[in-house]
C-alpha cells in the first residue's frame, strides 16, 4: 500500500529540488530564500513552515544534490561496465567528461561548492564533509585495492580539482585539462 505524500511534503520536496540545483549553479550565497521559493512556485512567507533556517535548507539541498550525483554516476558507470569498461575507467571517464563543463546545476556538488565550504556554518560544513566522504567512498569502490582510502582521496581530489579548473577555464583549455586528468589517472592506475 503506497502512501500519497501530503501537499506540504510535496512542496518541501520541490523546495529542496530547486535548492539542490541552485546551490550547484550559484553557490551557497548566490541564491536567496526568496529566489528558491519563487522558483519552486511558492511564496517566501511559507519557507519557515518547511525549514528552521536557511542553513537547514542548504543542508538538505546539499544532501539531495550529493545523492543525485552518486546515483547518476553509478548509473553511467554500470552502463559503461556492461560495455566492457573497468569500474575505475568508467568512473574517471564519466566524471571528467566534457559534458560536465556545462550545466553545473546537475553536476557534482563537491566540485561546485568546495571553495565555499570552509566559510559556512558548522552544520553546513558537516554536510559538506559527508558529501566529500561519499565521493571518496565511491572512488574507493572502483580501485583495484578498495581498502586504500588514501589513494581514493587522491583520485577524488584530482577529479574534483580538474573539473573545477576546467570549468574556470572553459572552452578548449578546459577540455584539455579534463583530457589530461583522465589520461593521467588511467595511466597511473593502469585501468584501461
Amino acid at each position: 500500500m503506497s502512501i500519497t505524500p501530503s501537499k506540504k511534503e510535496l512542496s518541501h520536496a520541490r523546495i529542496v529540488e530547486v535548492a539542490a540545483k541552485a546551490i550547484r549553479r550559484a553557490g551557497y550565497r548566490g541564491v536567496g530564500v526568496s529566489d528558491i521559493m519563487k522558483e519552486a512556485g511558492l511564496t517566501h512567507g511559507g519557507f519557515y513552515a518547511h525549514f528552521e533556517s536557511r542553513d537547514a535548507l542548504v543542508v538538505e539541498a546539499m544532501a539531495r544534490a550529493g545523492q543525485e550525483n552518486i546515483e547518476s554516476l553509478s548509473e553511467v558507470i554500470e552502463r559503461r561496465i556492461a560495455k566492457g569498461s573497468s569500474r575505475f575507467k568508467a568512473l574517471v571517464d564519466t566524471y571528467l567528461h566534457e559534458a560536465h563543463l556545462q550545466r553545473s546545476e546537475d553536476g557534482c556538488v563537491v566540485a561546485a561548492l568546495s571553495s565555499e565550504m570552509t566559510r559556512q556554518d558548522d552544520v553546513v560544513r558537516e554536510e559538506a564533509r559527508r558529501r566529500v566522504a561519499a565521493m571518496i567512498a565511491l572512488v574507493q569502490s572502483t580501485l583495484t585495492d578498495p581498502t586504500d582510502e588514501n589513494e581514493a582521496a587522491v583520485v577524488t581530489a584530482t577529479m574534483v580539482g580538474a573539473l573545477q579548473l576546467a570549468r574556470t577555464l572553459g572552452g578548449k583549455e578546459g577540455r584539455a585539462i579534463l583530457a589530461q586528468a583522465r589520461q593521467s589517472l588511467l595511466e597511473r592506475y593502469k585501468q584501461h
